[in-house]
């Protein structure tokens, strides 16, 4: 028997969103899941191969990975934005290089990813002066310092969790995370919080720490949803996410 059928625009209807996640990162998916999590948005998410171990040289070599992992999400789905979701990896294959490698694949498409969407949320809420928490060994937390502050933003103050374990970083509790951020952040000179890495587990204590820090706290997987629905057109502000989602 033929059933008849109507066709629509899909869940996607008002933006569709493309994010390519580390084989390792076990946490952006579910945070993303809530960033996001707006009527008529989709997100449809590809892996890309990553090791366990957050080295340069690891980081390093998902440049070449970048188009297969894109070209593994629906080819049939017009996306409005695809996401890179590591901060660390695109601090070191370069941002502009990790736009290339996802437009390779998908020709015209926007794209962005953690660094670059960070930068542009500090941009919108006007912050220069920033504290700076990640989970990395001191190596690739050095780059990200140095690509920060190349880009106008001074660290007033850091720490890290010294961890090259992607499995042990996604095992911080979001109680340690507050703690760590709640510490960074209240140097006098700091107008604002950043807590680095799509593997950290941020959504449950952003507003919580901006209400006792009074300042912005800003999240690699916040900043990335947020500048993903931005450039998708989507202007919607839902509460419960912080300061940078009210912009």
């Amino acid at each position: 028997m033929s059933l008849p059928f109507e066709t629509d625009h899909g869940i996607g209807h008002r933006a569709a969103l493309g994010l390519i996640v580390l084989q390792s990162d076990e946490t952006i998916e579910v945070e993303f899941r809530e960033f996001t999590g707006l009527d008529g948005v989709s997100l449809l998410q590809s892996r890309i191969q990553s090791g366990s171990e957050v080295t340069t040289e690891t980081l390093a070599r998902m440049e070449a990975e970048i188009p297969a992992s894109v070209g593994l999400l629906p080819q049939a789905a017009s996306f409005d934005v695809i996401g890179y979701a590591c901060t660390s990896g695109a601090t070191i294959i370069g941002e502009e290089k990790v736009t290339a490698a996802i437009q390779r694949a998908k020709p015209g498409v926007a794209a962005t990813n953690p660094l670059t969407a960070v930068k542009a949320a500090f941009r919108a809420l006007g912050v220069t002066r920033i504290g700076f928490v990640t989970p990395y060994i001191a190596g690739v937390s050095a780059a990200m310092r140095r690509n920060l502050e190349a880009s106008n933003f001074h660290i007033a103050t850091f720490g890290s969790f010294e961890q090259s374990d992607e499995h042990t970083v996604a095992r911080i509790a979001s109680s340690s995370v507050l703690q760590a951020i709640l510490h960074i952040g209240g140097a006098h000179d700091c107008e604002a919080v950043f807590a680095s890495c799509t593997n950290l587990r941020t959504v449950d204590v952003i507003e919580e720490a901006e209400a006792k820090l009074g300042k912005p706290v800003i999240s690699s997987n916040q900043a990335l949803a947020w500048h993903m629905l931005r450039l998708a057109g989507i202007s919607d502000k839902p509460s419960g996410f912080g300061t940078l989602y009210k912009i």
